[in-house]
């Protein structure tokens, strides 16, 4: 950096940097997600004890009687919970949902078709156009979970700045669509199925009954694509890089990075061979669904209902329609030469999940203590009766509830975990002021990823800082939340806007949504 350059962040002793300073270190003595829902469990049970025996006078509309605490450390629920935990852990709806969709991701990705994808997307772009394809591709590089974040933004910011323009600008951009915009995107991925279940799994503490569309958010999610990108284009291109022009020269002479590599014909043909036969699978399988006795149809002839076969699939679907075009992009590219390479990707795919595995028990045996107790039904209840005291508008309930989950999400940066842990007082509380899950569950989507940028405890925070440092040396944690706070802020108010007016008109969700409960 050159003598003349300042840092975004003008006052590094200054009140702002302080915050941040605070938030870091706070967030950084939490415990590990999968240690924090041990450390809950254990406590929902002492609670669940300490209240046991006292009279509630709020009613439980499952069963019109006063709800009543159950002891989760009498010699009875710990007998059930020895026997009960292996169940418990592989009946645990969001465990099967990633590792299923994950494996067919992972052939798509470790062949080199979903990298070439992305190339290709880019490529294609005109210049004046660069920006809002960055962020598009960001956000569809979801399907691909962590795709985004070790291709999009570093090819971003190499792409940037091979066209003269600044690449931190495009890093920044990208990072933005990949984090940012992490809840919203054109097309269904693993996202929402998991999503989806944790919201049946809490909004099943009021009402077992209840039924939630793993697509119940959807259309939404693809509609909130069109202000994300407005907003980014414009930060981007008007704000953010004229800024980084004057502060953060980058000379083309010290900037020690590799030509963008282009895609081979050999990967360009497999790349071609790869997605036609992806699409009329695709086309293949939805014309099934077509007649009216199609055997992907409920009962009643829908397809989007929720005991449809095709709703019950999506998860599957998901799985094949990656594993197509990654076995037959790896096998004529040279990258899969026998069965055992693609086992050895699906294997590789796995290795990544590792982690999630162990949070994913920890935080089944919580969800399932959590629910035993019926503490999620108290807290819900007599939340709800002081919501109701308050006399709030529901718009203002929603937009409270969106900036909580933003603020949480400083701290635990994990989307599952999160909603694991407050979706089951949040979802009931609401159903109790007639607001629906879904409507509870897009609100969630939209302050889970709009402080994902801020946070220096996102996994891959540290690494795009790493990408920033290619052009610019001593750029820091400070510098990066500096640069992203703008679209930070600027993607909460407007995407909560954008819920507010979508709402208002009375657009559906998704398949099989409400917003009234």
């Amino acid at each position: 950096m050159s003598s003349n350059q300042q840092p975004l962040a003008s006052q590094p002793n200054g009140l702002f940097n302080r915050a941040l300073d605070g938030i870091e270190r706070v967030g950084n003595k939490l415990p590990d997600p999968a240690m924090l829902f041990l450390i809950l469990m254990f406590s929902v049970w002492v609670i669940s004890a300490l209240l046991s025996g006292i009279n509630f006078e709020a009613i439980d509309p499952r069963t019109n009687s006063p709800i009543v605490v159950n002891n989760l450390l009498s010699a009875d629920a710990l007998t059930q919970f020895l026997t009960s935990m292996v169940t418990t852990f592989t009946a645990f709806a969001p465990l099967g949902v990633v590792l299923v969709a994950m494996l067919g991701v992972g052939v798509a990705e470790q062949s080199g078709y979903i990298n070439t994808a992305l190339k290709q997307m880019l490529k294609i772009t005109p210049i004046k156009f660069l920006t809002p394809a960055v962020v598009i591709v960001g956000i569809i590089s979801h399907t691909a979970t962590d795709a985004g974040y070790v291709v999009v933004i570093p090819l971003a910011g190499v792409i940037f700045f091979t066209v003269g323009r600044h690449p931190l600008a495009g890093i920044a951009a990208a990072f933005a669509g990949v984090s940012g915009g992490f809840c919203a995107n054109f097309i269904p991925s693993g996202i929402d199925p998991l999503l989806q279940s944790f919201t049946q799994s809490a909004a099943q503490i009021v009402d077992p009954d209840i039924q939630v569309n793993p697509l119940n958010n959807w259309f939404f999610a693809a509609s909130s694509c069109i202000p994300i990108t407005l907003v980014i284009w414009y930060l981007t291109d008007k704000i953010l890089e004229p800024r980084l022009k004057k502060t953060h020269e980058v000379k083309a002479e010290e900037v020690d990075l590799p030509k963008m590599e282009q895609v081979t014909l050999q990967e360009l043909k497999a790349f071609k061979i790869a997605s036609s036969v992806m699409l009329l699978a695709i086309v293949g399988f939805f014309s099934l669904t077509i007649p009216e006795t199609s055997t992907l149809r409920d009962n009643n002839g829908s397809l989007t209902s929720f005991s449809a076969p095709l709703m019950q699939s999506i998860v599957p679907l998901i799985f094949i329609f990656f594993m197509l075009p990654g076995l037959v992009y790896g096998y004529l590219t040279g990258a899969y030469k026998t069965s055992a390479d693609v086992v050895q990707a699906m294997s590789k795919a796995m290795s990544g999940m590792s982690h999630y595995i162990v949070m994913a028990f920890f935080c089944a045996q919580f969800v399932a203590a959590f629910s035993a107790s019926n503490l999620g039904a108290l807290i819900a209840i007599e939340g709800a009766g002081g919501l109701k005291a308050l006399n709030l508008a529901p718009e203002v309930t929603v937009i409270g509830m969106i900036f909580l989950v933003g603020f949480v999400n400083l701290f635990v940066g994990s989307s599952s975990a999160k909603w694991a842990l407050i979706g089951p007082v949040l979802v009931p509380m609401l159903m109790q002021l007639n607001i629906s899950p879904d409507l509870s569950q897009a609100a969630y989507r939209v302050g889970d990823s709009s402080s994902n940028i801020i946070t220096p405890l996102m996994p891959y925070f540290p690494l795009v800082v790493v990408y920033c440092q290619r052009y610019v040396k001593g750029i820091g944690i400070g510098t990066l939340i500096s640069m992203m706070l703008p679209f930070s802020l600027a993607l909460l108010s407007v995407w909560s806007v954008w819920l507010l007016i979508y709402w208002s008109i009375g657009l559906p969700l998704g398949l099989g949504s409400s917003y009234v409960y």
